[in-house]
């Protein structure tokens, strides 16, 4: 079966992408910074969490991801370790040790923020994740959460500015990978349509 990821997408692929996928929303200050867990990139996800808490963007942040192959740590708790090293309060971090995947992210997540804050009481959401899976991550929210207001941070380690990701192979296929991803994961109900408009 043919890898779709691999291909050369077209102009009109390319425009559409920029425009629907890699969404740039305006930020301001959240009642919920969400980090979605991750295994690459770290250090870039860390440093965008500590700015968006320092610059006050976020009153709490949640970060979920488990453990994954070669490291018994929870992805979680690496990046919880690396906020407070850097100054952010524990006690300002809500964690979820379990999620395999974006939708167990926001599925797990979901408790431990009405438990400690109460799901009625956060209004806005800032999500912060990897570039390539952009919006996927304020459309699993919306499925799963769609009364809170949610705006995107994404981030990555490519020395390729973001909106010429398609000149450079590897983050051509991690977008393209992504990008497909949307249209079934949506039919499936695993995904809600957002932005809204």
């Amino acid at each position: 079966m043919e890898d779709r990821s691999l291909r050369m997408p077209s102009e009109a692929e390319i425009a559409a992408i920029n425009a629907q996928h890699l969404i740039e929303t305006p930020l301001k200050s959240s009642d919920l910074l969400f980090v979605f867990g991750t295994r690459v990139d770290v250090a870039e996800r860390v440093d965008a969490a500590v700015r968006l808490w320092r610059d006050g963007f976020a009153r709490w942040t949640i970060v979920s991801g488990g453990v994954t192959p070669g490291d018994d740590r929870s992805e979680c708790a690496v990046i919880k370790s690396a906020m407070v090293a850097r100054g952010v309060p524990a006690i300002r971090i809500l964690e979820e040790h379990r999620a395999r995947n974006t939708g167990e992210n926001v599925i797990f997540a979901l408790p431990v923020i009405d438990a400690a804050l109460g799901l009625a009481n956060i209004r806005s959401v800032i999500c912060l994740g990897n570039t390539w899976t952009a919006r996927r991550y304020p459309m699993t929210l919306q499925r799963h959460w769609p009364e809170v207001e949610k705006m995107l941070v994404t981030v990555d380690s490519f020395a390729t500015p973001r909106e010429r990701w398609h000149t450079d192979a590897e983050f051509r296929r991690r977008v393209l990978h992504e990008w497909d991803k949307i249209e079934p994961y949506k039919a499936r109900g695993f995904i809600a349509e957002w932005p809204v408009v």
